[in-house]
């Protein structure tokens, strides 16, 4: 029989139930809603019960109180990590897909089911064994540490687990490997060949001011000063992830599901053949009447949301005329054209998928006879040309646009032949030729 106490006082059963359990109840504050928080405690000994109701109690006095209900698990926290807090701290929408995708095939399948009490630094280290022999690079196994380690430094902060277990684990060393960068010569070869396409002026664009794609894709002629010659960026083109809009996620995407596997000699596919949906698969939200947030937008660019950068003032002429080319495209598009004015753009006004501007980067590096090159390499490029050139790396710094030089320094991939310039300046000093 259980002895009435007073108002927020615990309340301790001293007979157990009909099931064999001591049971208590104690207060621990007020809920968000205003209610009382009180959790219910139940034990197979008295001795049990009482000491969960003082541990209880001391977290309460202390101001430690933990959420009610069960100890979440790793998925749990992820993703409310992914839909709650990433989106406040303002995460870019695509950042936060990327780390979606990283937990749903590597986080999720390894740990997602473990209470975040009880993963362990082992636990971590077998699961990063196993990326490992799936062939996952160590730049990817590091992101994927990183991203718990982040979401466990929060629960860690609001007292919610004593400690962040992958603080305890090594993460694998990334092997410094150079990125392949274009030579000068292949620069020139790109522009002559690209000269003659549509949007031919982007990739001379692109390599002399060193912008990422979607900078690139996302400059409009109000941003784009011809005298001076300059480009103030302002936004990037990025194609984001389409999520549902409607009430039942599940019920949108069941038609759209892959429920067999595709036979042997499947023709459907360029790539690898795609795996059956899973039974509570929730996509194929591109497919949905009400979908939203998605598809080819506008975003700001990572640099405080602006950076200027100085245009040479050779592409002027080649500028102007891309101008005047897409002025007569407008007149032919007629009540077809889109006006986002755009400086690279499709026939009829809208912005170029980014995918097809891969595309196009690949048919202009086979046309003009060179082995492929990442689109990212543009930018690489850049800076090391500008290097090679005598332009300080500071210099370099603003043109990219970074706010920290050693960012700058892993862009730069410095030529053999500034190799030998330094070894002979060197050996000039050795035989004392330089004087």
């Amino acid at each position: 029989m259980s002895v009435r106490k007073g108002n927020r006082e615990s309340t301790i059963s001293e007979t157990p139930n009909p099931r064999g359990y001591y049971e208590a109840k104690v207060w621990m504050g007020t809920r968000a809603s205003g209610k009382p928080d009180r959790r219910h405690v139940q034990r197979k000994t008295l001795a049990a019960t009482r000491r969960r109701v003082r541990e209880l109690e001391r977290q309460r006095d202390a101001g430690r109180v933990t959420r009610p209900g069960k100890v979440p698990t790793v998925y749990q926290m992820l993703e409310r990590h992914l839909a709650v807090t990433l989106p406040g701290k303002e995460s870019a929408p695509k950042t936060i897909d990327s780390y979606r995708s990283l937990c749903r095939h590597h986080i999720y399948p390894l740990w997602g089911a473990q209470r975040i009490d009880r993963l362990l630094p082992e636990h971590i280290e077998d699961g990063m064994a196993v990326m490992r022999a799936h062939g996952l690079a160590a730049s990817s196994i590091r992101k994927a540490l990183a991203i718990l380690s982040s979401a466990y430094e929060i629960q860690v902060e609001r007292e919610n687990v004593a400690r962040n277990p992958c603080k305890l684990v090594t993460p694998p060393r990334i092997r410094k490997g150079g990125f392949a960068t274009l030579s000068q010569d292949e620069v020139r070869a790109i522009v002559v060949t690209a000269a003659d396409r549509p949007n031919g002026v982007r990739w001379s664009v692109g390599l002399a001011c060193g912008l990422r794609q979607g900078e690139a894709l996302g400059i409009q002629w109000r941003h784009l000063s011809l005298d001076p010659p300059r480009i103030d960026i302002r936004q990037q083109l990025q194609r984001l992830i389409w999520k549902h809009g409607c009430g039942d996620p599940r019920a949108c995407a069941l038609p759209h599901c892959k429920v067999r596997p595709c036979p042997k000699k499947c023709g459907r596919h360029t790539r690898t053949c795609p795996k059956p949906c899973p039974a509570d698969c929730a996509g194929h939200a591109r497919l949905c009447p009400r979908r939203q947030d998605g598809g080819l937008v506008l975003r700001e660019i990572k640099e405080d949301g602006r950076k200027d950068v100085p245009l040479p003032a050779v592409l002027i002429p080649a500028l102007k005329a891309h101008r005047d080319a897409q002025y007569l495209q407008r007149l032919a598009a007629d009540s077809e054209w889109e006006d986002n004015d755009l400086v690279f753009c499709q026939w009829n006004g809208r912005p170029v998928d980014t995918r097809r501007d891969w595309q196009e980067w690949s048919d202009i590096l086979i046309a003009a006879g060179l082995p492929h090159f990442r689109l990212h390499a543009m930018r690489h490029s850049t800076a090391t040309i500008l290097l090679e050139r005598g332009v300080a790396l500071a210099v370099v710094q603003e043109i990219l646009g970074h706010s920290d030089i050693r960012v700058t320094r892993g862009y730069t991939h410095v030529s053999s032949a500034l190799h030998d310039d330094a070894a002979g300046h060197m050996g000039d000093v050795l035989t004392g030729s330089s004087e």
